[in-house]
């Protein structure tokens, strides 16, 4: 029997926390075993941005729900085997303590240890405009292995609603861990027809 694929998804306190909960439920629909950690900054977030219940829905469908404070987690051990990990969204802080090896919480050590052990580490960064320091520390957190993926939405594909948008990110996101047999890629661009400006 082999070891279940584990994906870690961390959620920081910026704004967009949609997305890291929309990533959860795609993977929930996998054989993955998904591993969440939620910073309190993400919590109050989550509630104002999506809902007084999205946390808790979200709860029920992770295999194990670690608390943000508990640096002592099997997560932010090394030994512990996993596929990747992704921040949606990633904070500024987050960003910068992870580029700087701050490891004072659950979040950034258990970024840290994919870095450590080679593994995909896809920071879905949620700022803008940015200074030469949030700069900075996106090349640094790219030079020592991690992804940053900025949460920006695909307009080729002509999104209908901002669920669209949503699924689309998530979608790309996931393909960044390199789990090419989920099916849970995003549509690919096509030149084969291109698409009509819609009429005024």
């Amino acid at each position: 029997m082999s070891a279940p694929r584990r994906i870690i998804v961390g959620i920081s306190g910026a704004s967009g926390a949609a997305v890291g909960l929309r990533i959860v439920e795609l993977l929930a629909t996998t054989d993955c075993e998904i591993h969440l950690v939620v910073s309190a900054a993400a919590e109050r977030t989550i509630a104002y941005e999506v809902g007084a219940k999205a946390l808790e829905h979200t709860l029920e469908i992770v295999d194990r729900h670690h608390d943000f404070n508990d640096v002592g987690a099997s997560i932010a051990s090394g030994s512990f085997r996993t596929t990747g990990m992704i921040v949606a969204p990633c904070s500024i802080r987050t960003l910068s303590a992870i580029a700087t090896g701050n490891l004072d919480n659950l979040l950034v050590r258990a970024a840290d240890v994919q870095l450590k052990e080679r593994r995909r580490l896809v920071l879905m960064l949620r700022e803008t405009p940015l200074h030469l320091g949030h700069l900075r520390n996106m090349a640094q957190v790219t030079e020592i292995g991690g992804i940053v993926a900025p949460i920006s939405p695909a307009f080729y594909q002509r999104p209908r609603s901002i669920s669209e948008m949503i699924d689309h990110i998530a979608l790309r996101a996931i393909g960044l861990l390199g789990l090419d047999d989920l099916d849970l890629a995003a549509p690919e661009w096509s030149d084969d027809t291109p698409p009509t400006c819609p009429k005024n």
